[in-house]
C-alpha cells in the first residue's frame, strides 16, 4: 500500500511503499564509522550527566534520530506517536475538526490547502496561510502535532486562528467551527456539457471512483439537449499526492498504450516501470478532448498523472507549474507504534524527464485571477526546490528556469472585482471549461496520438 505525507517541513507530499523489516535486511555498519559511533555515545553521556536539567533517554534518542534522518532530504522522517496516528487518519479519511492540511515551515504552521467543503475552507481559510495563534496562543517553533491535536476537537466546538497571509499589511483573526471531516477524494459536477473531476488526494480507490464519476457525468448529459460530453476537466490542483498505486490507476484509465511512470533507485529492487492498460483496460473517454488543471499545490502522485497524460499526449495542461516532487518514499515499520519513511527512489515521466526540483510545466499557463491574493501568494510559493536539503534534479537546473511563471501574462489582465460582478469564482476553472467549449470536436485538444 502506498499513501503520501509531506512530514515536518512537508506533511505533504510523498508516494509511500509499505515495507517490512528485519534485523537480517538492515545494512551492516560500515567497520569506519565505529570512531563516530563511539563520539555519539559520548555525547550522549555528557549530557545525561551535565545537563542543566534530566532529560529522559527517549528524548535523547528520539533527537538524534530525528537529526539523522533530517540531515536527509525534507521527506525522510521518524514516525512514531501522534505523526504516525495522523498518517493512519489520513488513510481512514475521516475525523472531527477543521479539515486543513497544515506542515511546519521554519518553525510556524502553514496551511497546505484546506479540504473542500471543510469547515476551514467554508471560513475562508487558504492554502499559503500562517497560522500563528490558536485561541490567541503563540503557536512558533513549537511540535506540529501539538498545533494539530488544538485544532482537533469535538464537532460543533470552535477555536479563533490568527491568520498571517502574504498580500495583507496585518494578521486577522478567524472563528472556525469544527465539524466532521469526511474527506471526498473524488468529486464531480457537470458544467454545461463539460464534465468536471476533482481529485483532492490519492487514497483508495481513486482510480476507480473517478471511472464512475465519469459514468456518471455521462448519464446525466445524456438526458440534456446536448445529449453526451463535449469534453472533460480533471481537476489537481492544491492535491498533495498519495498512493502510487492509484496515480498509475488513474492515468491508465485515461491510456491505452505506452509507459505511465518509471521509479529509479539505488537498489536494484526500487527500479520499476508501471505501463498503460496494467489496471484498466482502453481510454474510459476515447477521443474526448481532456483538460488536466494542477497548481503549485499539486505534489508527487498528482504530477506523475500530469506528466504521463502530458508526456502521451492525452491531455493539454493547464494552470501553474507543479510542486516538483519527483521521489518516492518507503515506509518501514519498526514495530507496532513507530516506523522510518525513508527516501528510496526518484520517479520519472515516460519520457524520462524528472519532475524532481522543476516540475511539470503547464501547456497552458493560466493564473488564479478570481482570487485577490493569489498574485501575492504565487509569488512566494515553497515549492520541493525551496525546502533545506531537497534532492538535486541530475538535470541540475538553474533557478532562473524556474522563474519565469512569476512573470504576468499579457492575456489575463481581468481583476477580481470584474471577476465577481461576472459571477466567475474560479477564473482557472472557467478558462479550462471555456477552453473545452470553444475546441469542442476540434482535434487540437482531443487525444493526439
Amino acid at each position: 500500500m502506498k499513501f503520501a505525507p509531506l512530514l515536518r517541513a512537508s506533511m505533504l507530499v510523498s508516494a509511500v511503499a509499505l515495507l517490512p523489516t528485519a534485523t537480517a535486511g538492515l545494512a551492516a555498519v560500515d567497520a569506519r564509522s565505529g570512531p563516530q559511533f563511539g563520539k555519539l555515545l559520548a555525547i550522549y553521556q555528557l549530557v545525561k550527566e551535565n545537563y542543566v536539567d534530566q532529560v529522559s533517554d527517549d528524548k535523547l534518542l528520539k533527537g538524534a534520530i530525528d537529526g539523522m534522518l533530517a540531515s536527509l532530504d525534507p521527506h525522510s522522517t521518524y514516525l512514531d506517536g501522534p505523526s504516525l496516528q495522523r498518517i493512519e487518519t489520513m488513510i481512514d479519511g475521516n475525523y472531527t475538526g477543521l479539515g486543513l492540511s497544515v506542515v511546519e515551515e521554519d518553525g510556524a504552521v502553514k496551511v497546505v490547502s484546506p479540504f473542500k467543503g471543510s469547515p476551514a475552507e467554508k471560513a475562508g481559510i487558504k492554502a499559503g496561510d500562517f497560522i500563528t495563534h490558536l485561541d490567541g496562543t503563540l503557536y512558533f517553533e513549537r511540535d506540529l502535532d501539538e498545533a494539530v491535536a488544538k485544532m482537533r476537537g469535538a464537532a460543533g466546538t470552535s477555536i479563533r486562528l490568527t491568520i498571517f497571509r502574504t498580500g495583507r499589511d496585518e494578521p486577522f483573526d478567524v472563528t472556525v467551527t469544527r465539524g466532521v471531516i469526511e474527506l471526498e477524494p473524488v468529486t464531480s459536477e457537470l458544467r454545461g456539457d463539460v464534465g468536471v473531476i476533482s481529485v483532492n488526494e490519492f487514497s483508495r480507490d481513486v482510480g476507480k471512483d473517478v471511472n464512475i464519476a465519469i459514468n456518471s457525468l455521462k448519464a446525466q448529459v445524456a438526458k440534456t439537449p446536448q445529449g453526451k460530453l463535449a469534453g472533460l476537466v480533471l481537476d489537481l490542483r492544491s492535491n498533495p499526492g498519495g498512493s502510487l498505486d492509484e496515480a498509475v490507476a488513474l492515468s491508465d484509465l485515461f491510456l491505452d498504450k505506452g509507459d505511465i511512470v518509471s521509479q529509479r533507485g539505488r537498489v536494484a529492487s526500487e527500479n520499476q516501470f508501471y505501463r498503460a492498460e496494467s489496471m484498466f483496460k482502453g481510454d474510459a473517454i476515447k477521443g474526448m478532448p481532456m483538460i488536466v488543471l494542477i497548481d503549485a499545490g499539486s505534489a508527487s502522485a498528482s504530477e506523475i498523472v500530469a506528466g504521463a497524460l502530458q508526456d502521451q499526449h492525452r491531455a493539454v495542461i493547464m494552470g501553474e507549474r507543479s510542486f516538483g516532487k519527483g521521489s518516492v518514499q518507503s515506509l518501514i515499520g519498526l514495530d507496532k507504534t513507530s516506523a522510518v519513511k525513508l527516501t528510496t527512489a526518484r520517479y520519472f515521466t515516460p519520457s524520462g524527464h524528472s519532475v524532481q526540483e522543476g516540475g511539470i510545466d503547464p501547456d497552458i499557463r493560466v493564473p488564479q485571477l478570481s482570487d485577490p491574493d493569489a498574485k501575492a501568494r504565487a509569488e512566494r510559493a515553497v515549492r520541493e526546490s525551496d525546502l533545506r536539503g531537497h534532492l538535486i534534479n541530475e538535470a541540475s537546473l538553474d533557478d532562473k528556469e524556474l522563474e519565469t511563471d512569476k512573470k504576468d501574462d499579457p492575456r489575463f489582465t481581468a481583476t477580481p472585482e470584474e471577476l465577481k460582478k461576472q459571477g466567475i469564482k474560479d477564473f482557472q476553472l472557467h478558462y479550462a471549461v471555456q477552453t473545452l467549449d470553444r475546441t469542442a470536436g476540434r482535434p487540437a485538444l482531443a487525444a493526439r496520438k
